[in-house]
């Protein structure tokens, strides 16, 4: 027989099993993370199958919008450096203003030192996200709620314009900065061959 104190009321037995279902979820999660490669693709099949919805339900265009600006905003924090060189520079203007000296809760910025680019976004992050939203997305455009009647090609052009005027603000900072967020695969090599 069971003691009154091993028995578990039904919200202890559902927080057990929540508990249950959140592990086996990260153990895929972490399963995952070395794939990058298939993590990637998986995802452009995801959006694959939405943006197939979309085409051939001609609806949903509102999901699709909203959708594609997520994307931008997480491509945007993927290409930015945690640590804002402009706003190291309002910083340390300010405090130069002040009459102190640089308190800067930001990295060193001496230009002989060497600093490696660390996204504001990281890539597993990014992936994570995205295929989250890309598959909340699609099961949106499983509800006629979300299928709010619209005229396509303003969105269309409107998320085009904004995505221009975003990247060329970006790129600008890039070039104005001095970083680039990409790895271009080329390796630091030491020494002669």
């Amino acid at each position: 027989m069971m003691d009154a104190s091993e028995e578990q009321t039904p919200v202890q037995s559902l927080q057990g099993q929540y508990t249950r279902v959140q592990r086996q979820y990260q153990q895929l999660l972490d399963r995952w993370t070395p794939h990058t490669l298939n993590r990637w693709l998986a995802t452009a099949g995801i959006l694959a199958v939405f943006f197939l919805r979309i085409v051939l339900a001609q609806g949903w265009y509102i999901v699709c919008y909203a959708h594609a600006i997520y994307l931008l905003n997480l491509l945007l924090a993927f290409l930015q450096p945690k640590f804002d060189p402009s706003l190291q520079e309002d910083l340390l203007a300010d405090d130069a203003e002040e009459g102190g000296g640089p308190t800067s809760p930001l990295p060193s910025s001496r230009d002989d030192e060497f600093r490696p680019f660390v996204r504001r976004l990281p890539e597993w992050q990014f992936w994570l996200s995205a295929t989250r939203a890309s598959i909340i997305a699609l099961f949106c455009t499983f509800s006629e709620v979300f299928d709010v009647p619209v005229y396509w090609p303003i969105l269309v052009v409107y998320f085009f314009v904004l995505f221009a005027l975003t990247m060329r603000r970006q790129i600008q900072h890039m070039i104005k900065y001095k970083y680039v967020p990409f790895d271009i695969g080329r390796k630091a090599r030491y020494g002669s061959k």
